[in-house]
């Protein structure tokens, strides 16, 4: 965010400018054999940090004690290196040490109030570990530097023990920098420059605590090095824009130093035991400071271990709760459910009880989502899940399983009746409004009962599909009801998916095959058009009805490729008609249009190259729908239908007056020809009011323009009050039943010879 705003970002360029210089200042003093120049360098750094602290506060003005620890630990660290400037002697020493533990306290402090107000909470699970790498650390200065520097001479004592504590809050300052590294908070620019400068301060420490000790000689040019270094990255961090966020509440990271922390812990575990355990105490003080050191070690180990076990064992039980917890409601999931279903199961044997499942679909919920948004669905959802906790007895339980499809099992139900009564209760709490943002909604929804064998053979996964089969005969029958499995609707389902598995493979196997029947006009008596209509004969030698896999088709997709194949495939027949001279050049062919089809956005497409490979005129096509097109997204419809319209491609309306069209919809929509219903047709000789109706439609269509044709013709005498109604054309098997493409010239043959045509020819 900072990078929007110029100011911040020139800051942000001189703090990774002082970084770079900072680096190579500390490398230049490190080369350097000149005290001189170093103090120059030193000198440098000291100013440029006093510059940048002043420009960093002033310009991204961070929270008022931050001024209040920067002036402590300057004037600190700066009496300090004056004290050890001016004198050698004791007292000087001392007031230089003195400052110097003042500086690493007042840095103590500092980063812990950082570190708590950064971390939070996150901050407990950081401790142990950091406590780990202080005290690892605490045991190797002990061994390495203050325990040689007891009996040293070279200083006084009290030079000596001031050092010693300096370092020893040293490893405080370390574990609290530890702490805020490992939190599960995200790690800031500021945060890292400022551990940066802190861990090299640690570092001069160090080199300077060695030198001191007389266990190892240490260049001044070495032992500052660090100090100059970390002088430049303390400014940097100041002038840095995000070190106004230093002391705010760090947002958790997705991912924890997990390894980091591993690797630190382990070598500040090994390395102090294998320095404790090849090199023996000097005295008594130091094996009782060794033992209380490794003691404490233990200790800490030991409780970072259990905390890690505790924490693992909770991560395991969210995780287990989040995998079978559906996250919308709180419901379980089908997971858990089938685990409640399968215990229920396993109990009911050895009693009375029939354990009983209720599958809930709320009906409709797409239009829910659609109309009123995703969010408006996911609180009708929660009502949902609400109430049927609410008004369920205490004993059954609720769960949500997928999308707006909830599972309720009564484990104590004793039969189909006690099943029945629940789900009455469920349907009827759906009677009443759901309370969501909006406004009230109300919903229905289709129950699907599945009550427990007597013998119990049924498993969990059974059980649940059985409802699941149910509640979908509940659909089937208008929805907002209640069905009540039996065998025979598995038998259903099952021969229903025997199908869709089947139909897969259908086209590739070439199963599927047209047959047509011929179109006349009733004035002329001549043949007209073809309509195509698909037939699917398995392998095994087995019919299968259209009115059986048509909607299956439709449901699965599969509709969209076999679609386009019966388009070319009834193109390619008519074309070879009219090549041999069977049918009339002019002669059209229907073909019936699915509304998966029509909202394929690449059929105009598919209709376009079938009559270019067939080379059949565009207006010899006809592409019938149903009148349920119109209802079902007329505008995608309706575009789709322009475009076919624009190629030169007719459309008919197929089993007119079964719908629900308007003639509304009917005047929008692209439509020139209209089929009139075998069911008007079957009474239109015999029936008066199938006769008014039919009137009534012929004479819409002509008023509309439209070509009419009558299908389902079956006797003269509908043919004949077809023609006196002056319908155009007609359809059925008083013409011809469906043909074979190979039949169709001896069919049209026959038509010629028959000669008992109404006095209209």
């Amino acid at each position: 965010m900072y990078a929007q705003n110029p100011v911040r970002t020139s800051f942000s360029r001189i703090a990774w400018v002082l970084v770079a210089i900072g680096l190579g200042a500390g490398l230049l003093h490190t080369l350097i054999d000149d005290a001189g120049a170093n103090d120059v360098i030193y000198l440098a750094a000291t100013v440029q940090l006093a510059i940048g602290v002043v420009a960093g506060l002033a310009t991204h003005r961070p929270p008022a004690s931050t001024w209040a620890f920067v002036l402590a630990i300057a004037v600190f660290s700066t009496t300090a290196q004056i004290f050890g400037a001016v004198g050698s002697g004791s007292g000087w020493q001392i007031a230089s040490e003195s400052g110097f533990l003042a500086v690493q306290v007042t840095l103590a402090i500092a980063l812990l109030l950082v570190t708590v107000r950064r971390s939070g909470t996150s901050l407990v699970r950081s401790l142990g570990d950091a406590l780990i790498v202080s005290l690892g650390t605490w045991i190797l200065i002990w061994v390495l530097l203050i325990e040689p520097s007891i009996d040293a001479i070279v200083e006084p004592n009290v030079v000596t023990g001031l050092r010693g504590v300096t370092l020893a809050v040293s490893t405080i300052v370390l574990f609290l920098l530890t702490s805020l590294l490992f939190s599960d908070v995200d790690r800031t620019v500021a945060v890292w420059m400022l551990a940066s400068a802190i861990g090299l301060s640690l570092l001069g420490d160090l080199l300077y605590a060695i030198d001191k000790s007389g266990h190892l000689e240490v260049a001044n040019r070495f032992s500052n090095a660090p100090y100059v270094t970390s002088l430049f990255l303390a400014s940097a961090t100041f002038v840095h824009p995000s070190v106004r966020g230093l002391s705010h509440r760090g947002s958790i990271r997705s991912r924890r130093p997990v390894l980091g922390r591993l690797i630190l812990t382990t070598l500040a575990l090994t390395i102090p035991l294998v320095v404790v355990s090849t090199m023996d105490p000097a005295d008594g003080l130091d094996r009782m400071v060794r033992t209380v050191s490794l003691f404490v070690l233990a200790v800490v180990v030991t409780a970072r271990v259990a905390q890690a076990i505790r924490d693992n064992a909770r991560s395991q039980a969210v995780l287990l709760e989040m995998a079978q917890t559906d996250p919308l409601t709180g419901l379980p999931n089908r997971s858990l459910m089938l685990d409640h279903i399968a215990e229920s199961l396993d109990r009911a044997w050895r009693s009375d009880r029939r354990p009983t499942v209720l599958f809930i679909d709320v009906d409709r919920f797409k239009n829910i989502n659609d109309s009123l948004g995703h969010g408006v669905g996911d609180d009708v959802l929660q009502a949902v899940a609400h109430r049927l906790r609410s008004m369920l007895p205490e004993r059954t339980v609720v769960g949500r399983i997928s999308g707006d499809e909830f599972v309720v099992l009564d484990p104590q139900s004793h039969a189909t009746g006690d099943a029945v009564h629940l789900a009455e209760r469920v349907l009827a709490a759906f009677h009443e409004p759901l309370h969501v943002q909006p406004g009230d909604v109300f919903v229905s929804a289709s129950i699907g009962v599945a009550v427990a064998s007597p013998t119990g053979s049924l498993t969990a996964e059974e059980l649940l599909r059985n409802a699941d089969t149910a509640m979908y005969r509940a659909k089937d029958a208008g929805r907002n009801c209640i069905a009540v499995f039996d065998e025979s609707m598995l038998e259903r389902v099952t021969q229903r998916l025997s199908v869709e598995t089947a139909l897969y493979r259908a086209l590739e196997r070439r199963e599927l095959r047209l047959v047509h029947q011929p179109i006349i006009d009733i004035t002329l008596g001549d043949v007209v058009g073809f309509e195509a209509l698909m037939r699917w004969e398995q392998e095994d030698g087995t019919t299968v009805s259209p009115a059986e896999f048509i909607p299956i088709a439709e449901e699965t997709g599969t509709i969209v490729p076999i679609g386009a194949w019966a388009l070319l495939e009834a193109l390619s027949h008519l074309r070879e008609w009219i090549d041999r001279g069977v049918c009339p050049v002019l002669a059209s062919m229907s073909v019936n249009v699915s509304p998966r089809q029509l909202h394929d956005p690449n059929f105009t497409s598919v209709v376009s190259e079938a009559l270019t490979r067939s080379r059949i005129e565009p207006r010899q096509l006809w592409l019938e729908v149903t009148e349920g097109v119109m209802m079902a997204e007329p505008d995608q419809a309706l575009v789709t239908l322009r475009r076919l319209n624009t190629l030169g491609v007719r459309v008919a309306i197929d089993d007119f007056g079964t719908g629900y069209s308007s003639l509304s919809l009917l005047q929008r929509f692209p439509i020139q020809r209209l089929k009139i219903d075998r069911a008007f047709i079957s009474g239109l000789a015999d029936d008066v009011h199938s006769r008014s109706l039919v009137k009534t439609i012929i004479a819409m269509a002509e008023a509309l323009g439209l070509d009419t044709v009558a299908e389902g013709v079956e006797s003269v005498r509908q043919l004949q009050s077809l023609a006196d109604l002056r319908c155009a054309k007609a359809q059925g098997f008083l013409i011809s039943h469906p043909v074979h493409p190979d039949s169709m010239e001896s069919t049209l043959a026959a038509l010629e010879r028959f000669t008992n045509w109404p006095k209209m020819r």
